[in-house]
């Protein structure tokens, strides 16, 4: 299928995009009458013979558990169902936009969705060799990591997906596929199709964040908790509400603990701890935090200058460097300069 400019034009709308970044991000069970139809319809158009059976899981750790138990899959052929028509759809979209035009179409489509349906399925990879190979980076894992290779994303392959013109053409089976499912795995026999997360909770960055539960859930249970990015333990979460100084200062491990510092705020740990400054002049106040096998947590404290509407002054905590010796040199780093460049007319 040659793709037009009218198509292109279609690809790159707004209304596209934003359906393609809702199919990424989508929870709830697979449609899966829907799903079976689009993996029977990727293996007619990538010129095989339909699946003899197609086998659901509840998420790709049950999918991943499964084909390793099965003896009567066949050898995948994600290559011919996914990589093939996904090559051949991009070097007919490249010849007809050029060198400069491909480029500017992925920036406008696929590349909006990029980096933060990649760094989620990341996350799922390292969560699912953590949970099903444990510690083991050897034999084990390596096996792990042969079957998620064989995946085809489902869902998360949103991002190309919105590069192309799908509806009816060779991509379609594969389009169908990732707006009703998961991840699933294309073998010559057998398909096994992943239901999609029943939960998802991410911050203003997209990164998985959730302080009451898990920041990602399947309907099997397999989870992954995560505080603005950070993995955690499950039963860390639990514990945030009923912080101290003290707990924060025994956990050994440095990552945690900046979590643990981040929750509870700077400014009540420096006041619950009885923490005392370290230098103060006209812009503010530095405090410093020694920590256990970690940088000092170092902040400056300044007062806002213009007074609210019902004249208090608001109070700020600024994170600086660890090396910031005066309260001056901590807030003009914070407009990316040196202490003795910081002069200010009318700070606000």
């Amino acid at each position: 299928m040659t793709t037009t400019g009218v198509q292109v034009t279609a690809v790159a709308s707004d209304e596209n995009l934003a359906a393609w970044r809702a199919c990424a991000t989508a929870t709830g069970p697979a449609d899966r009458a829907a799903a079976e139809a689009g993996v029977r319809r990727a293996y007619r158009q990538a010129g095989l013979a339909e699946p003899e059976r197609v086998v659901w899981a509840g998420s790709p750790r049950e999918a991943v558990t499964l084909i390793r138990a099965m003896t009567d899959t066949g050898p995948s052929v994600r290559e011919t169902v996914r990589s093939a028509p996904w090559a051949q759809e991009r070097q007919l979209l490249h010849a007809e936009l050029g060198t400069a035009g491909w480029p500017a179409h992925w920036a406008a489509t696929g590349g909006r969705l990029w980096d933060s349906t990649q760094a989620l399925v990341d996350r799922i990879r390292t969560g699912l060799l953590e949970e099903l190979a444990g510690g083991d980076t050897g034999k084990e894992a390596a096996r792990i990591r042969l079957v998620l290779l064989d995946a085809v994303l489902g869902q998360h392959d949103a991002p190309w997906l919105a590069a192309f013109a799908t509806d009816g053409g060779p991509l379609d089976g594969l389009a169908t596929v990732s707006r009703n499912a998961g991840w699933w795995w294309p073998f010559a026999r057998v398909a096994v199709v992943s239901e999609r997360p029943v939960a998802l909770h991410r911050d203003e960055a997209g990164r998985l964040d959730h302080g009451d539960g898990p920041a990602l859930a399947y309907p099997d249970g397999f989870a992954l908790y995560a505080w603005r990015g950070m993995p955690v333990p499950a039963d860390f979460l639990a514990e945030l509400p009923s912080l101290t100084p003290e707990r924060i200062r025994a956990e050994e491990n440095a990552e945690l603990r900046r979590v643990m510092l981040e929750y509870y705020g700077y400014d009540r740990y420096l006041a619950d701890s009885g923490a005392r400054p370290v230098h103060r002049d006209g812009t503010g106040i530095l405090w410093r935090i020694d920590l256990a096998d970690d940088e000092p947590v170092v902040m400056v404290e300044v007062v806002n200058s213009t007074p609210e509407p019902d004249g208090t002054r608001r109070t700020y905590w600024l994170r600086v460097p660890p090396s910031t010796r005066t309260a001056r040199e901590g807030v003009a780093w914070t407009f990316g300069l040196a202490a003795d460049g910081y002069r200010p007319l009318l700070e606000t």
